[in-house]
């Protein structure tokens, strides 16, 4: 059977690429078309377009980009009718998404969504519109079940796929000396971790402040996580003033694996923080006018997904007017040792991981996705 996959982020990347193993392993035939990134290449897709050209965050950014978002959704459009698969599969990355939905199921086209789109978040009627357009839902955070419930829709939840992608990690044992350090250079100063982000406008409004808040740690050795889909010269700009700040691209579990702490941009690699049990400040800024929109329309209390799946306050979030250089200092000195909030975080931790489960996202959603295709084709 062909499927037609489309990730339009790095972790969707991630994601999509298990997914498309997961599926490999039940349908030894099957035929996989992406828009993604290498990762869904290497499992096997043949990649029409890279994400990174299609990677526009928050309200005015995407304002701006309107028309980029618009050739790129017919060409994408054209490309699902000229090959016809026998399901779209699509993975987060709502606004591109939910109108390939929509357009799939007017061609006929099955529609399968994996990682639900954050309707929880603002906007919760947007959930009778999934259910119009996505024949099969599968979900990744515990919390998502019971809030369909209350559209009347069923959805499959496979479990979270980072528990696999974690699950997997093995250590690089020659990391610290790729960061040109040793054991006993992390003994003296404890590495805290950098993690501003993947998309352009995280990099420029978030590691500015993050690094003005280094200046304050003398005794600690801070590395940024960067990621090689953004060009070298975006960090550069702001690392230059930095010297002693050292940088390690698309390595965020092996930089966590080492560090004390860390500074997190909001978005899935606060989870992942916390499931490898590192202590984190959750940092967050947009532009005001982006701000001042969802501001009006979010509809929960957190904006962090460890704050969400736990129902409380676990990590501390400064959002917008709140991260400043100020405030990152008086977090970041509450969870290092010694700080008054470092256990309870690795408490709250303890929390969130039983709420997750167990590995093992990835093969449950190929899975079932091959069962439920092979029985609508069988019917057809």
């Amino acid at each position: 059977m062909t499927y037609y996959l489309i990730a339009g982020e790095r972790s969707g990347d991630l994601h999509g690429a298990n997914l498309i193993r997961a599926i490999q392993h039940h349908d030894a035939n099957a035929r996989c078309r992406a828009y993604g990134g290498e990762q869904m290449e290497a499992a096997g897709a043949t990649l029409v377009r890279h994400y990174r050209e299609m990677a526009f965050m928050g309200f005015w950014e995407v304002a701006k980009n309107l028309g980029t978002i618009r050739r790129i959704l017919n060409e994408c459009q054209a490309d699902l009718l000229a090959h016809r698969p026998d399901v779209l599969i699509l993975i987060d990355y709502a606004g591109f998404n939910l109108r390939m939905a929509r357009f799939a199921k007017k061609q006929g086209i099955p529609v399968f969504y994996y990682i639900s789109p954050k309707v929880w978040a603002w906007n919760q009627r947007r959930a009778l519109k999934i259910k119009v357009s996505v024949d099969r839902l599968f979900t990744i955070l515990p919390f998502e079940t019971e809030f369909f419930a209350k559209y009347d829709y069923k959805v499959d939840y496979v479990g979270n796929p980072l528990l696999d992608a974690l699950a997997d990690f093995q250590p690089d044992p020659a990391f610290l000396e790729k960061l040109g350090l040793n054991e006993q250079s992390v003994r003296r100063r404890p590495v805290v971790a950098l993690l501003p982000g993947s998309r352009r406008q995280e990099i420029t409004s978030i590691l500015p402040t993050m690094l003005t808040a280094t200046r304050q740690f003398p005794d600690y050795q801070f590395v940024v996580g960067t990621v090689s889909n953004l060009p070298k010269e975006l960090y550069d700009h702001f690392l230059r003033d930095y010297p002693d700040v050292l940088r390690v691209s698309d390595a965020a579990y092996d930089l966590l694996h080492i560090s004390t702490a860390a500074l997190v941009t909001s978005g899935t690699a606060t989870l992942e923080t916390a499931l490898l049990n590192i202590p984190q400040v959750v940092c967050y800024k947009t532009t005001g006018v982006t701000y001042a929109i969802a501001k009006h329309l979010i509809a929960v209390p957190f904006i962090s997904l460890v704050n969400l799946i736990a129902d409380r306050e676990v990590v501390k979030e400064l959002i917008q007017n709140e991260f400043t250089p100020e405030h990152v200092t008086a977090e970041l000195k509450a969870i290092l040792p010694g700080g008054s909030q470092r256990d309870n975080q690795l408490v709250g931790y303890a929390d969130v991981q039983k709420k997750m489960g167990e590995p093992g996202a990835s093969e449950r959603a190929g899975q079932q996705m091959v069962k439920v295709l092979q029985a609508l084709t069988s019917v057809n």
